[in-house]
């Protein structure tokens, strides 16, 4: 037979052939044909009760999240429009920041009609005015809610209320001293004395609201600095107090009589209104509260 019909010739396979039992010649599964049974193991397996279980961890109640000055619409509005307030009045204003250390420690009687304020200074100076209030309304809150915790409840349930009360207290407490440095001016001075010492005040302030800005920003942003800040806002607070304090005794001092009186308005002007503000604002909490 050629090998072209070799190949022709279909595959063909006889009864006898079929019949021949060839398993023998494939290799064993791999695997096994059915999965165990169970009932043997079920038997032998030990109760439920006597598997280990984690132990649960008893958990504590949930406390209340303290709503933070950052997060109130608020006061960050009211920051946020003294900044404003005070970028828009540099562009104009720029040069009483330059003559701000002049103001504060100058006790020259200026007579030259260009030495006097313009209208842009008296802008910028209202922006850092209205800065540094802001600035001790906000840190007034914070002092409150730390050194009287029986008050933080309330005070935080109406939290852009009282701190615009803050500011609102820190406003009035500096236009009081406006009005009483010009009083006593008036009477125990005379006009170009009392504007150079007034024009130490206004300076002392401003430069406290530049002084302040970095403490309350790292006050809000770091809510366990509250208690540190406050002490170094306070150290600020009686720094530029005590150079506008030293400036008027170098305005008003003559002779011995000019020293008492000096030590009187010490205690009358500078001491015991800052007490009252202090006390006042616990009282119209404690007001509030109830």
């Amino acid at each position: 037979m050629s090998k072209a019909q070799h190949i022709a010739q279909p595959d063909t396979t006889t009864h006898e052939t079929a019949a021949v039992d060839t398993s023998h010649l494939y290799h064993a599964p791999l695997y096994a044909d059915s999965f165990p049974s169970l009932s043997a193991a079920d038997s032998a397996a030990a109760p439920l009760t006597a598997v280990p279980v984690m132990p649960q961890v008893p958990g504590e109640s949930p406390t209340a999240r303290g709503h933070s000055l950052i997060h109130d619409t608020g006061a960050m509005g009211l920051l946020l429009a003294a900044l404003f307030f005070l970028v828009v009045s540099y562009r104009t204003g720029y040069k009483y920041l330059e003559n701000l250390w002049h103001n504060l420690f100058s006790v020259r009687r200026r007579e030259n009609l260009f030495e006097q304020g313009t209208v842009s200074e008296t802008q910028i100076l209202s922006a850092l005015i209205g800065l540094t209030c802001t600035l001790e309304g906000l840190l007034g809150y914070q002092a409150v809610s730390l050194w009287r915790p029986d008050l933080q409840p309330s005070i935080q349930s109406a939290m852009s209320l009282h701190v615009l009360l803050f500011v609102g207290l820190a406003l009035v407490f500096y236009l009081l001293q406006v009005v009483g440095y010009n009083l006593l001016g008036y009477v125990f001075s005379d006009r170009d004395s009392t504007r150079v010492w007034l024009d130490g005040f206004k300076a002392s302030q401003a430069l406290l609201g530049l002084l302040l800005f970095p403490v309350v920003a790292v006050s809000l942003a770091q809510p366990s600095t509250v208690k540190i800040m406050l002490n170094i806002a306070i150290f600020f607070y009686f720094c530029t107090r005590f150079a506008f304090i030293c400036k008027g005794f170098r305005i008003f001092y003559s002779n011995l009589l000019s020293l008492v009186y000096f030590i009187l308005y010490l205690c009358s002007v500078e001491i015991v209104p800052l007490v009252l503000i202090c006390g006042g604002t616990i009282t119209i909490c404690n007001y509030l509260q109830s």
